[in-house]
């Protein structure tokens, strides 16, 4: 699936940026509001997007991970990517992060679901 990037627009130095429960759902809220989720990259950001996809393969061949799963990252200040979290069963609902990356790749909803679905009887 394509990476997302999360921006966090207009957040105070003292305020962290951590995607958590009250950006996620509580829509009123400054954390909702003011974090971004955004597929678009420049071509700057392509040694990047290749060293997370680098790193989200050889993730998923070191763990022997099967069906879906969303690799989070942080990027330190000098660029290099940290893993955050594997996350071995991300949400899928509508407006979760693992939906948006699908929809963005041109997968409908019931195509999603059958590549779940699909992709959990493999061996």
């Amino acid at each position: 699936m394509p990476p997302a990037e999360i921006r966090f627009l207009d957040y105070p130095a003292n305020k962290p940026k951590v995607v958590g429960y009250t950006a996620k759902w509580k829509e009123d809220s400054f954390e909702y509001i003011h974090t971004q989720r955004t597929f678009e990259y420049n071509d700057n950001d392509t040694p990047l997007l290749k060293k997370l996809e680098t790193i989200c393969l050889q993730t998923w061949n070191t763990l022997g991970l099967r069906g879906y799963v969303r690799v989070d990252f942080r990027i330190d200040p000098d660029g290099n990517p940290l893993i955050l979290e594997v996350n071995t069963n991300p949400c899928i609902s509508p407006d979760s992060g693992f939906v948006a990356a699908c929809k963005h790749a041109g997968l409908s909803n019931a195509q999603m679901i059958e590549r779940i679905i699909e992709d959990a009887f493999r061996k």
